[in-house]
């Protein structure tokens, strides 16, 4: 039996916007100049000593426009300006965000007060589980209203709306029924902060500009 020649292992890192030119030409110094094709939203880059380096922009046309150089259509689409929505959301807590870029334009954040988990059985815990609930509707409600009165003034120039934190509560948050127009630009996957503070809600848009890259290496002979 001919074995099969073990494919190269990939590892994924994230690159910041800013940072994927110089990236791109690291990694050409490193493997030679790349072929570059487009995989519908996405871009290859193959190497001719075999690298691949598979580029996964969070926001990119599909399918890309015509143009003689594509590496630098994605770079400059990597950096663009965008107009995005930030809805952060976790336990007891909200932050909402306008972005223009990096820059964040306006912002709300909110603290509310969710009971923690009790070890009480029977009634008291059912007691406890529906004064949770209540308390976390009430923090969704006063986040949808934040959501509603920033973002949907600006909802013709919004491209998209990106949640962070806690899935459940982005997901009840947007549910809201004012908000239908904004669900149609929520933009996927929800990314992970910690509890919503000014400082994180600043930092969000590195996050959700950030560009996943997957790279194999074949092995050295």
């Amino acid at each position: 039996m001919v074995a099969r020649p073990e494919q190269p292992a990939a590892r994924a890192v994230s690159v910041t916007a800013e940072r994927l030119a110089g990236w791109v030409g690291r990694f050409g110094e490193r493997h030679g100049p790349p072929m570059v094709e487009s995989a519908g939203t996405m871009i290859v880059l193959t190497a001719p000593d075999g690298a691949r380096a598979t580029v996964d922009l969070p926001f990119a046309p599909d399918p890309w426009p015509d143009a003689d150089d594509l590496l630098s259509s994605v770079l400059e689409a990597a950096v663009r300006d965008r107009t995005i929505g930030a809805v952060l959301v976790r336990r007891g807590g909200f932050a909402v965000g306008l972005f223009r870029g990096r820059r964040l334009m306006a912002s709300k954040v909110g603290r509310g007060y969710v009971q923690g988990q009790t070890k009480a059985g029977g009634w008291s815990q059912q007691r406890y589980a529906r004064r949770r609930e209540n308390q976390a509707n009430r923090s969704y409600g006063e986040a949808a209203d934040v959501v509603a009165k920033m973002l949907l003034a600006h909802l013709a120039d919004l491209e998209a709306v990106v949640g962070g934190g806690d899935r459940a509560g982005v997901d009840a948050v947007l549910a809201d029924h004012r908000l239908s127009a904004l669900r149609s630009l929520r933009h996927e996957p929800v990314l992970p902060t910690p509890d919503p503070r000014l400082r994180v809600l600043e930092a969000f848009a590195d996050k959700f500009r950030a560009v996943r890259v997957t790279v194999q290496v074949p092995a050295a002979e």
